[in-house]
């Protein structure tokens, strides 16, 4: 079955106020949503109720297919081998040959040489390219990011890029949240302003 996102008048509520309402949008295999707006506006609110991490207050989430999302926090283990930490997660996803999607998913972000460090000591910018590393290395079908540039310099950023590229060209979808301009050709934007709640 292909992946399909979708979502139907979804309004999101956190710490007691509403961020947006009345948001419908829709996604297939090989598309690509740009998620805009100032900070708290709730791109990352929206990100974690698509990923099922906090339920809408209002409207119908539905996900065909499997998930991976990108936060702030990279989730992997400060005192693991980067390797090491990407394998365990990959093992989780239930991916076929875990080593060998770790493997593909490292030199996709170009940290391949540093496999057998451990991840504490990466800088920021690699620590964003792991994470990213570990959402390619999921094999899921809707890559939810948030962010994903931050810390990235202008070729971390075009590994970043190609790999987004990659991932719809095999049929997959992806979301992306983000401040910083990004070459994804065909996405869709969706401007969160449009949808700020008159009442908060």
């Amino acid at each position: 079955m292909s992946p399909a996102l979708a979502l139907t008048n979804v309004a999101c509520r956190r710490g007691g106020r509403l961020l947006f309402t009345g948001l419908s949008l829709d996604a297939g295999a090989g598309g690509a949503l740009v998620v805009t707006g100032a900070n708290g506006c709730g791109k990352s609110s929206l990100l974690r109720m698509i990923a099922g991490l906090l339920p809408p207050i209002a409207g119908d989430v539905q996900v065909t297919g499997r998930i991976a999302l990108l936060g702030e926090a990279s989730a992997l283990d400060g005192d693991r081998l980067l390797g090491a930490a990407l394998n365990f997660w990959a093992k989780l996803d239930g991916s076929a040959d875990e080593h060998a999607r770790v493997a593909a998913a490292l030199a996709d972000v170009a940290l391949q040489d540093l496999a057998d460090v451990p991840v504490r000591l990466l800088s920021t910018g690699q620590r964003r390219r792991a994470a990213l590393a570990r959402v390619i290395a999921s094999g899921a079908d809707l890559w939810l990011l948030d962010e994903p540039a931050t810390g990235l310099d202008s070729a971390s950023v075009a590994l970043l890029e190609a790999a987004v590229a990659r991932h719809r060209s095999g049929g997959g979808i992806a979301m992306i949240a983000t401040h910083q301009p990004l070459d994804l050709p065909g996405a869709a934007t969706i401007d969160l302003a449009l949808f700020r709640a008159e009442v908060a």
